[in-house]
């Protein structure tokens, strides 16, 4: 009973009852300027983290990337960081930590070689089963360089035996559990996947050609983009050649998104009508009940 009295304390202690809207994610195929319409996506973003924020781009033979503690707008605003970050394709990442420490290893994008070519994985959400997951990885000779579960999403993928980059990713998520959302760079295509649950949000836009993923529709005002529609629930979209083709791995099931993010999601005007109907519901009950007392008395 002490020792159960003693880990609750320890839980009270570190609990922060303040509202967080988890990671931001962001990814645009065939665009020039990539880089550069990451960053401000992401800093459109930024209330979805700020505690690190990180940018990999291809330039159709090489991956760069950059990361950094801190804000987007501190980080970069710089022609010289975005210069570094060479190509027409981009994914980026704004950290809010779910899960791993605070340390510049767990910033994301991820990076990692497969037998079928690099891929960069941006990730929001919480995967229930990262532990189990992570120690069998660890007992067949996985070594990890991070302590945050995206990292086990990369292993996952890399250790697929799928000859293809998309079916690597199939094989990978039906292996995890939880809400997530997660856009990937590949050598020739920018893949977006969400939880079967629709747990986290995914919305799809294009500017021109080219089409944009990210956490929310306001990542797509900044650049100019329009919303196409949102990434369905468990649905794995692969944009290549500026085609997007939409696969559906899993059997249907009822969304269930993260109450948080229909608020986030939603318009002021909105958000203030509902606020408006609920106050004048509370009046139309008080009304309602003094009434009724009135007619006891």
């Amino acid at each position: 009973m002490k020792k159960h009295i003693k880990i609750l304390k320890k839980k009270l202690k570190n609990f922060d009852p303040k509202l967080k809207e988890e990671c931001g994610v962001f990814g645009i195929s065939n665009a020039k300027d990539a880089s550069a319409l990451t960053a401000l996506g992401l800093h459109a973003l930024q209330h979805r983290g700020q505690e690190g924020c990180g940018i990999v781009s291809f330039d159709g033979e090489k991956y760069y990337s950059e990361k950094r503690f801190g804000l987007v707008g501190d980080n970069f605003n710089k022609e010289k960081v975005l210069r570094n970050l060479k190509g027409n394709h981009a994914i980026g990442h704004n950290r809010y930590s779910t899960t791993g420490e605070n340390t510049l290893r767990n910033i994301q994008p991820f990076f990692a070689d497969t037998n079928a070519g690099g891929i960069g994985v941006a990730h929001n959400g919480n995967l229930t089963n990262s532990i189990a997951l992570r120690n069998k990885l660890v007992e067949d000779g996985a070594i990890f360089y991070s302590t945050s579960d995206t990292e086990t999403i990369v292993q996952l993928i890399a250790k697929s035996k799928r000859p293809k980059t998309i079916d690597k990713v199939v094989d990978a998520v039906f292996q995890i559990q939880g809400g997530y959302a997660l856009v990937m760079l590949t050598q020739n295509s920018l893949i977006g996947v969400r939880d079967p649950f629709g747990i986290r949000p995914l919305v799809i836009g294009k500017l021109g050609n080219s089409y944009v993923l990210a956490s929310e529709t306001c990542a797509l005002d900044i650049i100019g983009a329009k919303f196409v529609r949102d990434v369905e629930n468990g649905e794995i979209v692969l944009i290549e050649n500026d085609k997007l083709e939409s696969i559906k791995p899993y059997p249907p099931k009822k969304v269930r998104p993260c109450v948080l993010n229909i608020f986030i999601l939603q318009d002021l005007t909105v958000f203030l009508t509902v606020k408006l109907l609920t106050n004048i519901e509370k009046i139309l009950e008080l009304s309602l009940l003094k009434k009724m007392i009135l007619k006891l008395i």
